[in-house]
């Protein structure tokens, strides 16, 4: 399956929801996700995180040093240097000894403090430092809610990686994917949304049926998805906070692969009531319909560029799966992957100038990445039974679903592929990874 329609197999005649069925998603999964690096660059910048001071506070269950430490450190992008080897713990600048930290190679070192000012509100200060400049370089004083600690420690981590990268963090944004619990015929389907680093995992939708291809709205207040609740693939739309949702599609044969435009205003998706799956664009407002495509292959798998002006989809039209390109206003389909048997599946990056995509260049299905540049699709992962890639919202990472050991797990790559991450549960297997926009309700 991959990112939202599987077409593998289109040249060999099986049907789509077959072979969604087929492929399945059949252990029992744990809500606990662990991250593991498995490739990080050769040279990440050395940085130091001090355990924060505290004021009125009793022990904290995620203490904000802890979780920006593992931010920064999964990214790949930063060396983070042990805490046995600190020679001190400031929590303010003016007690910062320079000599402490270039002594044990620290470039960077970010330093804080919580304080409990009452009334279940705490105030959270934190300070990055150049330890050879001997300077700030970025500083803030937050007043949150307590239960807001680890969101915070996010925010806290996506300044200091714009700060010293040049480029947004993605810390502070969530993940959606499904789950599935127990054996036929009590095997149960869940569409959940986490953290970026899986933590607090929460259901917004359990069924007995499968779950597939969650999309998020670009304000990140709404998840389209489809579901086969009703025992044939319908298309969703659900508010993922209130939890209020409505049927947008229940065509005769197929509803699927839902694709948000930029302006939230309309959904890319496949329909095949006139027969023969094709893209169409519904209209969320006026609720009516417009047919993009005509063809006798399938055309499947649309995805909006970043300024709403194209579509591309996967299409069987040359006589195996390629990725074609068209204007979201109507026009000529024009195929633009060339090389490699199979292309499908693609998504565009934030900036619009990659789509990335499952590719099969006859080391099995991995993800790669095509750019306007050289009008080629370079693979980015070794490994051979890749799905549903789809771009951080600041670029910089790709997360998929793969298998590895026996297990489905989820797994992320950096767009330069010099980066890798394998995110684990604990128990089971994982799938459909879709990764929210900035700009989602706090």
């Amino acid at each position: 399956m991959n990112k939202r329609m599987n077409v593998r197999d289109m040249t060999c005649g099986r049907g789509f929801l077959l072979l969604l069925l087929l492929l399945g998603m059949v252990n029992q999964a744990g809500a606990v996700l662990t991250i593991e690096v498995n490739k990080g660059i050769d040279a990440g910048i050395p940085i130091a995180v001090v355990p924060f001071g505290q004021e009125g506070l009793g022990e904290v269950s995620h203490p904000p040093a802890d979780i920006i430490e593992s931010d920064l450190g999964l990214s790949g992008k930063f060396d983070t240097i042990p805490r046995e080897t600190f020679l001190s713990q400031p929590s303010e600048l003016r007690s910062v000894q320079y000599k402490d930290w270039r002594l044990i190679k620290a470039e960077a070192l970010v330093v804080g403090k919580v304080i409990n000012i009452g009334n279940g509100q705490l105030e959270v200060r934190f300070r990055l430092i150049d330890v050879f400049r001997e300077r700030q370089l970025a500083g803030q004083k937050f007043i949150i809610p307590e239960n807001r600690l680890r969101k915070v420690s996010h925010q806290i981590a996506d300044i200091i990686y714009q700060q010293l990268t040049g480029t947004r963090g993605a810390f502070d944004t969530k993940i959606a994917y499904v789950t599935v619990e127990g054996q036929e015929p009590n095997r149960r389907f869940l569409l959940q949304i986490a953290d970026s680093d899986g933590y607090d995992p929460k259901s917004v939708l359990q069924s007995s049926e499968p779950i597939l291809s969650p999309a998020w709205s670009p304000d990140g207040n709404w998840m389209a998805y489809v579901s086969f609740e009703q025992k044939r693939s319908n298309i969703y739309l659900q508010n993922v906070w209130s939890g209020q949702r409505k049927l947008i599609s229940e065509y005769p044969g197929i509803n699927s692969a839902p694709a948000w435009s930029p302006d939230g205003r309309s959904l890319a998706i496949t329909l095949s009531k006139d027969g023969n799956p094709e893209i169409y664009v519904y209209n969320v407002d006026n609720e009516s319909l417009r047919r993009m495509t005509r063809h006798t292959a399938i055309d499947t798998e649309p995805d909006w560029s970043p300024d709403g002006r194209w579509l591309v989809f996967t299409s069987g039209r040359s006589g195996a799966p390629q990725v074609y390109k068209m204007p979201s206003a109507g026009g000529t389909a024009k195929r633009i992957t060339f090389n490699g048997q199979y292309n499908a599946g693609p998504s565009f990056s934030p900036d619009g100038k990659s789509i990335v995509m499952i590719t099969n260049q006859g080391n099995g299905f991995r993800v790669g990445l095509y750019s306007d540049n050289d009008q080629t699709v370079r693979e980015l992962t070794q490994t051979i039974q890749d799905e549903s890639p789809t771009f951080a919202p600041n670029g910089e990472m790709i997360i998929y679903a793969t298998q590895k050991g026996g297990r489905n797990v989820l797994a992320a790559v950096s767009t330069d592929g010099n980066v890798q991450q394998t995110l684990r549960f604990q128990q089971g297997s994982v799938r459909e990874p879709a990764w929210s926009p900035f700009n989602r309700k706090l």
